[in-house]
């Protein structure tokens, strides 16, 4: 991996695109750590010292993913997540929408289109989100209502309770639509997925914070025992990305005009995790609804309903939680997997174009094979990502549940960060690969 990036900068266009991806990366830091107008930024941070990254129940993941950017309230506090969940809302609606199936399968006309609805629907989300958010910190609900000395949005400025609120949702909503702008200019014109790409940057920016952290409260022995282990994690995880089953499929020879085509042997790539990291977020929004719900109830004098709810179902570490978040992505893996292959549509276009498995009839025989082998290599990957996904709620157990709630070295995170390196390696190495063999393509 080393040695692709130093061929890289040896190469001059390469260079001038990895820099332009890393002053992207700069400019998207700073509008994270940069406070929204009328944002208290010096109680967020007395507020944060206070509960020394403790328990924020419902943002944990959000605030994750915007680098620690959310709490703050910053001009990219909402970060990158509402693009995602437009993208995932679209593209679950591309099923159910016969016009949105036929758009994707007009190719690029089609699929510019979806990325337009795409933006509009980001935008829409990130007022909604802003909004949800802007009155959390209003009424203290942020931080759980554990910082009611430190008010994060102060009142008496002499400024109208509207006018703050509305010129916040705006500024967050702004740059909602600057994040998904510098993100479509990192894949247009830097390296590797630009919206990938600024979610690494976000939870690798958590790292040295958290790690730390784990340094002076458990020492250099534990700190030791946890980066062991996450190398462990981050082996395995390589390992099974990088796993596929491979379905051989051949090409019969035919004359068009004058001349031959075909006759060339290829292979489907069924990856064991097909589905990437799309289940987790679902299970984890899922999760979140009843501890979000619960915010709506008296805190102070919790009926037997509401304690139940709040010691076995949304507290991370219960056995009751873990078995839920287990079960939900294994289901969500096998219905991600379900709408996003499609069997019968692959083995029809492989017998337009003449292709056929070898032993296996073209047509309903092949598209039933393609269901058997995919129903049976999605298990896997299905309980591969269950586990991989629960063994931060074990490290919450393991080093302290109330200090670590922002665990960044496993589940989610961990499953984020190998994919984007293995992608943007694998970018990298290709337009490496184009260029050594310019001379013979001439």
């Amino acid at each position: 991996m080393l040695s692709a990036f130093l061929s890289a900068f040896r190469t001059p266009d390469l260079r001038k695109k990895l820099l332009f991806t890393v002053g992207i990366i700069a400019v998207y830091r700073l509008g994270a750590t940069l406070p929204s107008p009328g944002v208290s930024y010096g109680n967020v941070q007395k507020c944060l010292d206070t509960l020394q990254g403790g328990s924020t129940g419902v943002l944990n993941l959000l605030d994750l993913f915007s680098g620690g950017a959310l709490l703050q309230l910053s001009v990219f506090a909402l970060g990158i997540m509402p693009y995602i969940t437009a993208s995932i809302i679209l593209q679950l609606l591309t099923v159910v929408i016969p016009r949105l199936e036929q758009l994707r399968k007009e190719g690029q006309a089609g699929q510019a289109k979806i990325t337009q609805y795409t933006r509009y629907l980001t935008l829409g989300l990130g007022i909604l989100q802003s909004s949800a958010f802007v009155a959390l910190a209003r009424s203290g609900q942020l931080f759980n209502n554990q910082c009611d000395q430190f008010p994060i949005i102060p009142r008496d400025t002499g400024i109208p309770d509207w006018l703050t609120l509305s010129i916040l949702v705006m500024t967050m909503t702004a740059g909602t639509g600057v994040v998904m702008w510098l993100g479509e200019l990192i894949t247009d014109r830097g390296v590797g997925n630009g919206m990938s790409v600024l979610i690494f940057t976000s939870i690798a920016a958590r790292l040295p914070s958290e790690g730390w952290k784990i340094k002076t409260t458990k020492g250099w022995g534990m700190f030791a025992l946890v980066i062991v282990l996450v190398l462990v994690v981050i082996t395995l995880v390589t390992f099974i990305e990088q796993a596929q089953r491979r379905i051989p499929v051949q090409y019969a020879k035919r004359m068009i005009g004058r001349r031959m085509y075909g006759g060339t042997s290829t292979y489907i790539p069924l990856k064991v995790n097909q589905a990437g990291v799309i289940p987790v977020i679902f299970a984890s929004s899922l999760l979140y609804l009843p501890q979000l719900i619960l915010q709506f109830f008296d805190q102070n004098n919790p009926g037997k309903t509401q304690a139940w709810i709040q010691n076995h179902i949304v507290k991370a570490s219960s056995p009751e939680h873990i078995a839920i978040y287990f079960l939900l992505i294994i289901f969500f893996t096998y219905f991600y997997v379900s709408i996003t292959f499609n069997p019968t549509e692959v083995a029809d276009n492989m017998k337009k174009y003449g292709g056929f498995v070898p032993g296996i009839r073209p047509g309903k025989p092949t598209a039933e094979y393609l269901d058997f082998i995919l129903s049976r290599i999605t298990l896997p990957g299905a309980l591969y990502l269950g586990v991989i996904a629960i063994l931060p709620n074990f490290f919450f157990i393991w080093l302290d549940n109330q200090q670590f709630q922002n665990f960044p070295f496993g589940g989610t995170a961990v499953l984020i960060m190998v994919g984007v390196g293995l992608e943007t390696v694998k970018q990298i190495e290709s337009q490496l690969m184009q260029r050594n063999y310019e001379g013979f393509l001439r």
